[in-house]
């Protein structure tokens, strides 16, 4: 039913909040250990089509796989820890760097060490000084790189990533681009992010998804976003649309 390479596939999957039909139609893959970007106009469905990816929401219809199982055969919690997500907001709950890092430990009635503490903060480029710092007093790339750390704790196969360098200066992005590159490469990491950023989606991208109206448009590797053949795609990578 699946390739050996698909980590999540969908086929035909539907989902409508309301009335409203957000995803219609969605068939395709991630390929395991590469990195895939979606990209397309506010509105288009991303943010929707990754919630799905760690069961966060359920579709109306259709069936996603993960591993060549049913998402729905997986234990909730097992499922959250192999797919991690992480937001362009970066949400911190008040208090230092290590008790961020530990709550998904804590959530499971676990502790992190200060040991593995400390190898989450090098993993991510940030130094052992800043374990028991206050997440207040980060700077916006820090916080993202302490977002990031946090869904490393539990190991994910696959990382979700919604807009993360968008609210980054240049410097701070360069940062995070990095590191995802490195996570991907160092641990076969599996990678979908979302991005408005289209040089971003070439230069770090194996493989895009183009969504429009919740649909997908184009699926191919990045540089189908560089020499466009369908026309909506076209104008979107010119910039007539938003």
């Amino acid at each position: 039913m699946s390739n050996e390479n698909e980590l999540i596939r969908f086929e035909h999957v539907y989902y409508t909040s309301g009335d409203v039909p957000i995803l219609k139609d969605i068939t395709g893959s991630f390929i395991e250990g590469k990195i895939t970007t979606l990209v397309g106009p506010s509105g288009a469905g991303k943010t929707t089509l990754i919630k799905l990816c760690n069961g966060l929401i359920s579709p109306d219809s259709g069936e996603i796989f993960i591993k060549g199982k049913k998402i729905e055969n997986y234990n909730p919690v097992e499922l959250r820890r192999k797919v991690g997500l992480a937001l362009q907001s970066a949400t911190m709950i008040s208090g230092s760097v290590w008790r961020n890092l530990s709550l998904p430990l804590t959530l499971q009635g676990m502790q992190l060490t200060d040991e593995k503490a400390k190898e989450l903060l090098k993993m991510v480029g940030l130094e052992e000084r800043f374990l028991h710092r206050n997440v207040m007093d980060l700077s916006g790339g820090q916080r993202q790189k302490v977002s990031i750390a946090r869904t490393l704790v539990n190991k994910p196969k696959v990382l979700l990533l919604d807009e993360i360098t968008s609210s980054l200066d240049r410097v701070s992005q360069q940062d995070i681009e990095e590191l995802i590159v490195r996570i991907n490469k160092e641990y076969s990491t599996t990678v979908v992010w979302i991005t408005h950023n289209l040089d971003q989606a070439v230069s770090i991208g194996n493989y895009s998804w183009v969504m429009m109206g919740g649909e997908v448009v184009e699926i191919g590797e990045s540089e189908i976003l560089q020499h466009p053949k369908d026309e909506r795609i076209q104008r979107f990578v010119r910039g007539d649309m938003e």
